[in-house]
């Protein structure tokens, strides 16, 4: 079974299809600035769940953020998940910059 993911900015997502079928087997939704993209929701149609469509959703949108230079900030709980499980990913991951009080 061979997943294809593409971005579709004017969706604000990234879509995964199977085997060059139209059908969309998953999706995950993102905010993009200039600097970071937000992972805010992944969904996977019943078919298709616990076949690779999730992880390659995350891993070619992650790849994708690396080659842009964007952090990535995973409020989304598969992508948060999906990173724990995979640490090699977990330097694109936003870390806010606490202010020194004076």
């Amino acid at each position: 079974m061979a997943v294809e993911v593409s971005d579709v900015p004017e969706a604000k997502r990234y879509e995964a299809r199977v085997d060059g079928e139209p059908k969309v087997a998953g999706i995950a939704e993102y905010i993009r600035t200039t600097e970071l993209i937000a992972f805010v929701h992944t969904e996977v149609e019943p078919e298709y769940e616990g076949k690779g469509v999730g992880s390659a959703l995350v891993r070619t949108s992650l790849d994708e953020a690396r080659a842009a230079h964007l952090r990535v900030l995973a409020t989304c709980p598969f992508y948060a998940g999906w990173i724990a499980r995979h640490p090699e990913y977990e330097d694109l991951l936003y870390q806010s910059r606490s202010r020194v009080s004076d």
